[in-house]
């Protein structure tokens, strides 16, 4: 196992002197205060993540080899200089309507004004990704070959719900017109642009992927560039999904240091974890084992995007995502554990 978090450790341990350095650097005496303050942030990136892990691994079991590769190098340079350094610096630069290079400098030199701007942000974003995830959550539910059923009496009538067309994207779409009567007038617009934004987002990627399968499958002859192309959409999807569960933690992260640096830091450490818990779970065939897992983490999904939906209007504290989360997943572990001893 320890094999699987050699360069997770290494990332951690780096990360936690640049945490030290950087304190220093800006406060004589701050560097034990930031370092620690960066652990934290990856303790709760890492125990906010299970249910991330798992639905990376479900993707990845169907990647090629390089893909996965590219998902671990490339992708943890996306999920977090990308999804945790420059995304907010672009939302604020976007709705401050300020120069990028002027957010970065009033990151570095103006955090709380930076902060404010980021809060004011807070319900577009959370929305964006909360559509993305209930999207993801009521295809996996409606799915209409699915045969196997964890939590039956929900399950089954969920996936009842595939004989009416579109039923996914009108779920959603309900959901994000019910947050409108909590949230105020001046935010209505960009609640429901960045909502519908989600949605459409997950049905051009899933559909991608769905025609690019479908290619693959009728033209024999083009197969490496259809594989090609389909790893690609799956990257990009699994890039997708990460940022859609990492948008709550970015802005929860404020609450514990308004420093960007250091926040961007405990984040890059736990992402470094949660990408190999990935991998292990890919390699070692953990989906396989635990027949439950899979559902439990679609279950922590549809969690997660209520509660995003809902902290558009009322603040709900990151602990609260995090147990909710954990426990689905242990219980579908557990869950799984006593379906293998019967079948023993």
């Amino acid at each position: 196992m320890f094999k699987y978090f050699t360069g997770s450790y290494l990332v951690g341990i780096l990360g936690i002197i640049a945490a030290y350095l950087w304190g220093e650097h800006v406060h004589i005496g701050a560097g034990f205060t930031c370092a620690f303050i960066a652990l934290v942030l990856a303790i709760l990136e890492i125990s906010l993540s299970f249910d991330n892990a798992v639905v990376n691994a479900m993707k990845l079991e169907n990647m090629s080899p390089k893909w996965r590769h590219r998902f671990i190098t490339w992708g943890i340079l996306i999920a977090v200089f990308g999804m945790r350094f420059l995304f907010p610096l672009a939302v604020v630069s976007i709705f401050a309507r300020l120069n990028i290079l002027n957010v970065l400098n009033m990151a570095l030199h103006d955090v709380n004004n930076y902060a404010h701007y980021l809060e004011l942000t807070h319900a577009p974003i959370v929305m964006f990704g909360g559509a993305f995830l209930l999207m993801l959550f009521m295809d996996y539910f409606t799915e209409e070959s699915k045969k196997i059923h964890w939590i039956s009496f929900l399950e089954e009538r969920l996936q009842r719900l595939h004989k009416f067309q579109g039923i996914c994207t009108i779920v959603t779409l309900i959901a994000v017109l019910l947050v409108l009567f909590k949230i105020s007038p001046e935010m209505k617009l960009s609640v429901l642009s960045s909502g519908i934004a989600g949605i459409i987002t997950y049905l051009c990627i899933d559909g991608l992927a769905e025609w690019f399968e479908r290619r693959q499958e009728v033209r024999a002859k083009q197969c490496a560039d259809a594989v090609k192309c389909s790893g690609l959409v799956g990257f990009l999807y699994l890039e997708l999904i990460d940022a859609s569960f990492s948008l709550d933690g970015v802005l929860g992260a404020f609450a514990l240091s308004q420093d960007i640096i250091i926040i961007t830091i405990g984040l890059f450490i736990g992402a470094m974890f949660v990408r190999s818990l990935t991998i292990m779970l890919v390699e070692k065939k953990t989906l396989k084992q635990f027949l439950y897992l899979e559902h439990g983490a679609h279950w922590a999904i549809g969690t997660l995007a209520l509660l995003m939906f809902i902290s558009t209007f009322q603040e709900i504290p990151e602990v609260v995502t995090g147990l909710l989360g954990l426990i689905f997943i242990l219980s579908a572990l557990m869950s799984s554990v006593i379906h293998n001893k019967k079948a023993d």
